[in-house]
């Protein structure tokens, strides 16, 4: 209840924020200026996630290191939404719905039945999916999907309030330097 509270409060704080880069997105490449996707969450269910779309409209729809040349599909304001995670902020709406926290393994891609395999051996599944987690701020895009488990499967081990903030503050700061993303 604290994480939906909580996102609520910061969604109506950000409306500002939303208002301009949805601006933006929408003079570049028209509406709609979210890219909704569908993810798993908590003990293998699935729903959509909400993000800011980074990609032209005509993007196909799988996972961007996928994409034979993902810079051919990038909005101009794409690469800074992204290197800021600023596309993640319409996450707040799936905490609001409670589909997803503040801290928890990012949820998957529908289709990564390998990350899942993974996560179900450990239990890591029955963690609901987060904006940022362990993993996030110990590597990101720069983990391997075992690595990413491990990190996942200690969360689940180590969870607690005072290590979710601990996540938090690190993640602003790996947000702020810009580390571990790698599109």
């Amino acid at each position: 209840m604290l994480n939906r509270l909580f996102g609520l409060f910061l969604l109506i704080s950000l409306l500002p924020l939303f208002v301009i880069v949805g601006l933006i997105i929408s003079l570049e490449d028209g509406f709609p200026i979210f890219f909704k996707q569908k993810r798993v969450g908590v003990n293998y269910t699935f729903f959509e996630i909400y993000k800011f779309r980074s990609m032209r409209k005509d993007t196909p729809n799988v996972a961007t290191h996928l994409l034979g040349n993902p810079e051919k599909y990038l909005l101009k304001i794409g690469g800074l939404i992204r290197k800021l995670s600023l596309d993640e902020l319409p996450n707040l709406i799936n905490i609001i719905k409670g589909e997803m926290v503040f801290v928890g393994p990012r949820p998957a891609l529908y289709n990564q039945d390998d990350l899942m395999v993974l996560r179900v051996a450990k239990g890591v599944d029955t963690l609901i999916p987060g904006i940022t987690g362990w993993a996030q701020v110990n590597g990101r895009d720069e983990l391997s999907l075992i690595e990413k488990v491990k990190y996942e499967k200690e969360y689940l081990d180590r969870k607690s309030f005072a290590f979710d903030l601990k996540i938090i503050a690190m993640t602003f700061t790996k947000v702020l330097a810009k580390q571990g993303v790698s599109h």
